[in-house]
């Protein structure tokens, strides 16, 4: 019988250390390519947000451009198709024969869902989940799931001892060829008109992915990584690699492998090795999610501790426009508005802050993150507002950011705050009460 494939592009969005494309390859007569652009992503979820902003649309977009027409060059086409796929899949099955279903192990609880109930609907399919989001496959960890270390340090030191990375796919040279019938419900995502925004520094896609890649290790600043990474503004303080990553347009596998080549020929310190370290942070919260599943949403956290926060809309909407009484929040929030990013550092100050000074329900901070972020990965963000919120993977109280020491030594000049008018506009903290009534004066 003809094995008739069907590849679910999700955050994988690339052609390079791809291992489905070399499964498809090696499996398939026949191979489908489709990414669903789903609704429900753009429409208010519990928290009145929606899951994916307009910068990060735009940068998808891109990179599904690019996707498309990296496929070309391999004889194959990408169906991007505007449905929720528990509606649409059931359609793609029946009209091409689908007998084989690949896809990359996602660590979101919600796409996990998705998966569950596929494989019960069609038992008599044969289903592939492929580690292509992360440095290391599920068999290489040096520990069951259900083991998962609950520190990083304890993480970092089992991986360290144990396991290495393994060497980044090529591009195969040839694809399964696309089905005789074609599906004509789909948008064609190279005439898709993208809007321009002269503040995102970042495009979207493979290509571009690859070229910044080349270029930051053409240079000198890995060498400096470790001295530079928490400065809170300029382009070549940190590696940028974050929002190809969270799209899969560039693999964990090939920085690394860009890295230790960078180690072997130029130089290897204590920044370089900081440069591993950080992707071992990425790589700790992936596991962790696919550990802890729906608890990594929970208010209470992975420790199940109760919190004294609460929702105060007029907190929460000051905190999000930038206008709240604190301008080194006001400035980085600004920032994340107008350019969909934000410094490490100040992602920690403003989630700081929300949780701390403004006392609001964390989850809700994680929800506009997630919103608003170019490089928004469901693993690192919602478990680094639990681990600010004191819920998360460390044992230790909440994190609580003084705001007047962070500026004193990150803006001492406050350049950054004059530059993102994070002193205008400054608002008094509550005007109404938590019931949205207003508070009178004393007195």
């Amino acid at each position: 019988m003809a094995v008739k494939g069907l590849y679910w592009f999700t955050n994988d969005l690339r052609l390079h250390d791809n291992p489905i494309l070399h499964q498809a390859y090696e499996h398939c007569d026949s191979l489908l390519c489709v990414y669903f652009m789903e609704p429900q992503k753009q429409q208010f979820n519990r928290y009145q947000l929606v899951s994916v902003g307009e910068i990060r649309h735009r940068f998808l977009l891109q990179a599904l451009q690019a996707l498309q027409s990296n496929l070309a060059t391999l004889g194959q086409r990408l169906l991007v198709m505007q449905a929720d796929p528990m509606l649409s899949m059931p359609v793609l099955i029946e009209q091409y024969g689908i007998n084989l279903i690949y896809r990359s192990r996602h660590c979101g609880w919600y796409e996990q869902q998705q998966w569950r109930y596929l494989k019960q609907c069609y038992p008599h399919l044969r289903f592939v989940e492929v580690d292509t989001h992360t440095l290391y496959s599920r068999d290489q960890l040096p520990f069951p799931i259900s083991d998962m270390p609950k520190s990083y340090s304890k993480f970092r030191k089992q991986i360290e001892q144990n396991v290495t990375v393994s060497s980044p796919l090529l591009v195969p040279d040839y694809l399964p060829p696309q089905p005789n019938v074609f599906c004509s419900d789909y948008l064609d995502i190279r005439h898709v008109h993208i809007s321009d925004n002269d503040q995102v520094e970042w495009h979207g896609g493979e290509n571009a992915a690859l070229m910044h890649l080349k270029q930051y290790f053409s240079s000198s600043l890995p060498s400096n990584y470790k001295e530079t990474r928490n400065a809170i503004e300029g382009w070549d303080n940190s590696t940028k690699f974050s929002p190809w990553l969270a799209c899969g347009a560039l693999s964990a596998k090939m920085i690394m492998s860009t890295l230790l080549d960078y180690e072997k020929y130029k130089e290897k310190n204590s920044s370089t090795y900081w440069i591993f370290f950080e992707l071992l942070w990425r790589e700790f919260f992936q596991w962790h999610a696919h550990a802890v599943g729906r608890d990594l949403y929970r208010f209470s956290g992975v420790q199940n501790k109760r919190l004294l926060n609460s929702f105060y809309p007029t907190r929460f909407k000051q905190w999000c426009e930038g206008s709240t009484p604190y301008p080194i929040v006001n400035a980085f929030m600004k920032q994340l508005n107008q350019t969909g990013y934000m410094s490490n550092r100040g992602r920690q100050i403003v989630a700081s802050c929300l949780v701390n000074e403004l006392s609001v329900d964390w989850r809700y901070g994680a929800a506009y993150f997630e919103q608003q972020l170019i490089d928004h990965d469901v693993a690192a963000n919602w478990g680094n507002w639990q681990y600010i919120a004191g819920v998360g993977t460390d044992s230790r109280e909440k994190r609580w950011f003084d705001l007047e020491k962070q500026t004193r030594l990150f803006d001492p000049n406050q350049h950054f705050i004059r530059y993102w008018r994070g002193d205008e506009n400054l608002n008094a903290l509550d005007s109404v009460n938590i019931d949205d009534w207003p508070m009178s004066g004393r007195g």
